[in-house]
């Protein structure tokens, strides 16, 4: 390799960084080295048109830690292609980080754009998370943000559901469940900071309020996506409002609403939708607790990105349009079967 370098007229880093296939070479240095290397015997011919054709993109997955089921299944499902990918497919790598926290999300994307050349993240809408987004995509790095968005110049594409969109339908459904044209509903969120959490708020009061105007909604809590804090915040919720005829659960973690329902005795008479087809809304749709989970296919999620990653930027470029993921609506009587 010292010999390569040599001939190449380039650095001994160099050289490894090009046989390694890893980012931040120029292809005409890449065609020297290469070159350099064929000539003095180091590689084939063969071996040289392998690594001179496009490399497959390093891609690192960016998902909040905690205790949301939905994002576990999401990083358990990268993992897995992690473990199965051969030498010549793109490295993906899945890499869980202090949830909500807006600084540790710009720490992340700084961190991992040093050996990735795409980051599919989470966003939290935040300016760290925009200045952050803006200065590794100056620097060569794509972003794609997934389940939850964050609308900026530095951001490629979205991966995730039309938000609003699966908010409203939350409303339409509730509205046409509940039994009382008259009560109280509430919403449980993650954090407003997740923009997915935000625009799903948005759309299930903007229809609540179009077409169920005798359902009054009681206000927003954030659970943080843990299931100890849906818990409490149910149980309070169910102590205030006797008239309570809905929740909606825009975030994560609904078994712990789930437990506070049939604790009360309130699971056949409170309408209860989420999100996220995991082993715990799976439970609680069968057993009858909950009555809608509305899901993005997380098998979806990954495919739409990977895609996305493995296209030139160039041509990735011209396709601006944003393809929201189907959303699936789920009942007790239409629940997929589960794979293993």
């Amino acid at each position: 390799m010292a010999d390569v370098a040599e001939e190449a007229r380039v650095s001994l880093a160099t050289v490894d960084r090009v046989l390694n296939r890893r980012k931040g070479v120029k292809v005409r240095t890449v065609e020297r080295v290469l070159a350099a290397a064929v000539e003095l015997g180091y590689m084939s011919a063969d071996e040289r048109d392998r690594l001179s054709t496009r490399r497959p993109a390093n891609v690192a997955f960016l998902l909040p830690m905690g205790a949301n089921p939905y994002l576990r299944l999401l990083g358990d499902k990268v993992r897995a292609i992690t473990d199965t990918r051969v030498r010549d497919e793109a490295p993906v790598r899945c890499f869980f980080i202090d949830s909500f926290n807006a600084e540790a999300l710009a720490t992340a994307l700084r961190h991992h754009a040093r050996w990735a050349d795409g980051i599919a993240f989470m966003a939290i809408d935040h300016p760290l998370v925009r200045e952050a987004a803006e200065e590794v995509g100056a620097q060569g790095t794509r972003l794609v943000t997934i389940v939850s968005d964050l609308p900026h110049a530095a951001r490629e594409y979205y991966v995730g559901l039309d938000n609003q969109a699966a908010g409203r339908t939350a409303a339409y459904l509730l509205g046409r469940f509940c039994r009382a044209r008259e009560g109280s509903v509430a919403l449980v969120a993650g954090s407003r900071n997740y923009r997915a959490h935000a625009e799903r708020e948005m759309g299930f009061l903007s229809l609540i309020e179009e077409a169920h105007p005798g359902l009054k909604v009681v206000g927003m809590r954030e659970g943080h996506d843990d299931r100890n804090e849906n818990y409490r915040h149910t149980l309070s919720l169910l102590e205030q409002n006797p008239d309570l005829v809905g929740i909606y659960n825009v975030g994560g973690s609904s078994d712990g609403i789930g437990r506070a329902l049939r604790e009360q005795d309130r699971s056949d008479k409170v309408v209860f939708i989420g999100h996220g087809l995991t082993s715990d809304t799976r439970r609680l749709l069968i057993e009858g607790t909950m009555d809608v989970v509305i899901n993005s296919d997380p098998d979806q999620v990954i495919a739409q990105t990977l895609a996305r990653f493995a296209r030139p930027f160039d041509a990735a470029r011209g396709d601006v349009r944003q393809r929201p993921l189907n959303m699936e609506v789920i009942f007790r009587e239409n629940i997929p079967p589960q794979l293993a």
